[in-house]
């Protein structure tokens, strides 16, 4: 479990393999403290188990996690997003954030307002449904806050702070970005569809306060 606060951008020392998978080295420093084999840290916001070395760190990606999610398009020098898991205790800064990618969006404009930045990010329709304005977003591991939604695309307002600590200001038109919606959402959703299936009555697959109540929220 992640929370999107990056705790340092690391370096893609190589990349070894093909299709069938790869192997990447990224060079870090922060995030090496305290790391074991086997040790979960988030890639550009995508979970993944690592070898520690000394300043640096490997980790396998499988034929999935390149499809689903812009590592592909990693090359040496590239930078990258790191976070370790979550430490029980530790300061719960974004939002839950499990590494589990959800889809590749796309950059679209990028509009300077005062000393903000406004990033739209094009995404699937399957995967919009789950972005509420104000609501909470991941992208490439960073947590951020949905400003406002469209037909095919949601925007956040990017500070100069997450410009300058992540790779969002390196960000340009046309640029893959690595989209996690809330997991609430999907957990939300599940529930209403395990309602239907029971036959539950129309009535009762509103979201209500009763019902979220009732399930936790």
């Amino acid at each position: 479990m992640f929370t999107g606060i990056i705790e340092e951008t690391g370096t893609v020392r190589s990349i070894r393999g093909g299709g069938s998978g790869v192997v990447l080295d990224i060079e870090a420093s922060a995030v090496l403290e305290g790391t074991r084999t086997g040790d979960s840290i988030a890639v550009n916001g995508v979970c993944l188990t690592v070898t520690p070395g000394k300043g640096h760190f490997t980790a396998d990606a499988m034929p999935e996690t390149l499809r689903r999610t812009s590592l592909g398009a990693l090359a040496p020098g590239s930078k990258v997003n790191l976070e370790r898991a979550m430490a029980c205790g530790g300061r719960f800064g974004g939002h839950i954030v499990s590494g589990h990618v959800d889809a590749c969006g796309r950059v679209g404009r990028l509009v300077r307002e005062g000393i903000a930045v406004l990033m739209q990010v094009n995404v699937p329709h399957g995967v919009l449904k789950y972005v509420a304005e104000k609501g909470s977003v991941t992208l490439d591991g960073v947590s951020l806050t949905v400003a406002s939604i469209d037909d095919t695309s949601f925007t956040v307002s990017l500070i100069p702070h997450t410009m300058a600590s992540t790779t969002m200001g390196m960000m340009r038109t046309g640029s893959p970005v690595n989209v996690e919606v809330d997991m609430l959402a999907r957990y939300v959703e599940r529930m209403l569809d395990f309602g239907r299936e029971q036959g539950a009555e129309p009535e009762k697959k509103d979201i209500t306060e009763e019902f979220l109540r009732k399930y936790g929220f």
